[in-house]
């Protein structure tokens, strides 16, 4: 098996033998042909040289680049070591996700400088995300020391040193920071006696670590964990001293690949893109054998053989991933009475039927069951990850939903856990409440899906659920869940503008501002917030600055709720009109057309496409709906607000 400690991403296909080639003939390619083959050639395992070559084609073709499809990333790299590697590493890779990532590099150890200064090259570039790449080296911690004191002092003046940066960037406006730990270095002072000894290199390394996460919990920082990454592959490879001595490169040039993943798959979090749903198929994936062969005694799972422990280990990675609100799917070609038999009668599963969301089993072909899975859960394709032992059958996934992902795993199940936490789609830089709850939120949708199919009237159907909408303004309890929603939120959101957790915090105490958190629960299961409004109040008129919601109860009438909620509000302030704003994106297109359905009629249209709407609070009538309230809808209602 390739192993990433060899610098291989293994989760991936090999790169084509072909591929200079085929990176030639984009340059013939429309932007939409750009935006598809340039993340279909992202998507194998290309090295640092492949990269480079990736990096310098999408140069040359500039504007086509980006005019297509590619969700457009503004990234700077405050730099402790040299990046001329990293950076177009960093570039390259964004298109295996779906970005094009135009990035600014500081000078050599010039980032916390140009942090500091207002009017550096840094802001003129108006980047969203910034990496804080420091090293023990330029942090001064790769002296060991007898000295208890002189360690702690210079453990402090590191960790406030990135404080400082910190500091400056979110001052300047810079929305999402990433601060990546320190890989301990390999010198040793005292052998084995070092962990224990305060004044080691290893020690005031683990030390400022440790403070590291405590400073992005107070900052809302996201961490990056460097020091992971260089375990995971071997210390003394991921150190190359002669490289750092020489050109002051921070780790081997192979892992640079690596490196340049795990740093885009934290964007893609941060930008709600992580995937939702792990689908699994069942024979030789869940258990050794073929149900519909061997029997229920046949099938190989559970303690007492290497096999079967291997498939055990495979299940139990699958629950502790629901366990933290990835939902879980079966897509097996079965007869479902055979394909459920194991989950229902065999003792030494770790799976149960509840803990899937879909259970497909049939003979249709695999990607169409795939987009049916989809469909009940009510995700895009692009959420699944796909685990298959069979390789045809991966393949023919691929070709046919390619925004699938689709883990390249080997004949040894055993691997299959390691290889789905490599791959890193389930990427989180945050988990709430919420999360936790997600995966049982999602299995009731799907069985909601089925409901509806049952009743023949729509209204009817909705006054079935028998649900209980709470509304209410920020608090802190829900702070980290409505930030993490404004950062994912991308088709059912009207201005997609995004805010940290201190602007929520800001919102949430400030009396020229109008915010709702919104939550939805019915006899299926809790769904948990699902809705997001902040309102800005003026003497004549509120101006609705973020608007967003769940696609998970799109036609459940939550926005006429929020909507009367809103208008109670208003009117008792003696405001009588609602301004409404959609500023249309790659993926909001589905409201275009949501304030004019809520009744607003539209003032203004722009060249770029945004729309201005407003809503005259002395002829609005506030709707009956199909749901009981709590929260704020009551003491609006009982004029209070």
């Amino acid at each position: 098996m390739r192993r990433i400690s060899s610098g291989h991403l293994p989760w991936l296909l090999p790169a084509p033998t072909d591929l200079n080639a085929q990176l030639k003939e984009l340059k013939s390619a429309s932007a939409q042909e750009i935006a598809e083959r340039t993340r279909y050639l992202a998507g194998f395992e290309l090295d640092l040289n492949q990269l480079i070559r990736f990096d310098k084609l999408i140069a040359k073709l500039g504007a086509v680049v980006e005019e297509s499809s590619l969700s457009p990333v503004r990234l700077a790299v405050l730099a402790s070591g040299t990046t001329d590697y990293i950076a177009p590493a960093i570039r390259s890779t964004g298109h295996r996700f779906g970005f094009h990532i135009s990035t600014y590099v500081t000078g050599y150890n010039q980032g916390s400088r140009e942090a500091i200064d207002s009017s550096s090259g840094v802001y003129s570039f108006e980047p969203e995300f910034a990496l804080i790449g420091e090293s023990p080296q330029s942090l001064g911690l790769t002296q060991s020391t007898c000295d208890v004191r002189q360690a702690e002092q210079s453990v402090a003046h590191a960790i406030n040193s990135v404080a400082l940066t910190i500091k400056s960037l979110r001052a300047n406006g810079v929305q999402n920071i990433i601060v990546q730990t320190l890989p301990i270095p390999l010198e040793s002072m005292c052998g084995n006696f070092d962990r224990r000894f305060s004044g080691s290199i290893a020690s005031q390394v683990s030390e400022f670590n440790r403070r590291l996460v405590e400073l992005c919990e107070e900052t809302s920082a996201v961490l990056f964990d460097v020091e992971a990454l260089a375990s995971s592959v071997g210390r003394e490879l991921w150190h190359d001293a002669a490289e750092w001595y020489r050109s002051k490169v921070p780790f081997a040039l192979m892992f640079t690949p690596l490196y340049a993943d795990s740093l885009v798959r934290l964007i893609a979090a941060l930008r709600g893109k992580s995937r939702k749903c792990l689908v699994l198929d069942l024979d030789n994936t869940c258990w050794g054998g073929v149900i519909g062969d061997d029997g229920l005694e046949g099938i190989k799972i559970g303690e007492g053989s290497g096999q079967g422990e291997a498939f055990l280990a495979v299940q139990k990675y699958a629950l502790a991933l629901k366990s933290r609100g990835i939902v879980l799917a079966v897509c097996s070609k079965n007869e479902e009475a055979a394909a459920k038999m194991p989950f229902e009668s065999h003792p030494e599963m770790a799976l149960k039927l509840s803990d899937f969301a879909v259970f497909v089993a049939n003979w249709t072909d695999k990607a169409s069951n795939l987009a049916t899975i989809a469909k009940r859960l009510n995700i895009g394709v692009d959420a699944l990850v796909f685990l298959d032992d069979n390789p045809a059958e991966r393949e023919r996934v691929r070709q046919l939903l390619p925004s699938v992902a689709v883990p390249e795993v080997p004949e040894d199940s055993s691997l299959y856990p390691l290889i789905l936490t490599q791959a890193g789609y389930f990427e989180t830089v945050n988990l709430t409440a919420d999360d936790y709850a997600r995966a049982e939120q999602y299995r009731a949708n799907a069985i909601r899906s089925e409901a509806v199919e049952a009743f023949g009237d729509y209204e009817e159907y909705l006054n079935s659920l028998e649900m209980k909408c709470d509304i209410r303004s920020f608090d802190g309890i829900g702070r980290a869940r409505i930030a993490q929603l404004v950062n994912k939120s991308n088709q059912f959101n009207l201005t997609t503008r995004r805010y940290t957790e201190p602007d929520i915090a800001q919102f949430q105490d400030d009396s020229s501002v109008f915010d709702l958190q919104v939550r939805l629960a019915d006899r299926f299961g809790d769904n948990g917030m699902i809705s997001v409004i902040i309102f800005n109040k003026h003497p004549d008129e509120w101006v609705c600055d973020l608007w967003l919601m769940s696609c998970r109860v799109i036609g459940r009438r939550v926005e006429e709720a929020v909507l009367a909620v809103v208008a109670d509000a208003a009117r008792a302030e003696g405001v009588n009109r609602l301004i409404g704003e959609y500023i249309p994106s790659a993926k909001n297109a589905m409201v275009a057309e949501h304030f004019q359905k809520l009744g607003f009629e539209q003032i203004e249209e722009l060249d770029d496409g945004t729309t201005r709407w407003a809503l005259d609070l002395t002829a609005y009538e506030a709707p009956d709906l199909p749901m009981e309230f709590t929260g704020l809808v009551e003491t609006v209602r009982k004029g209070t607000v």
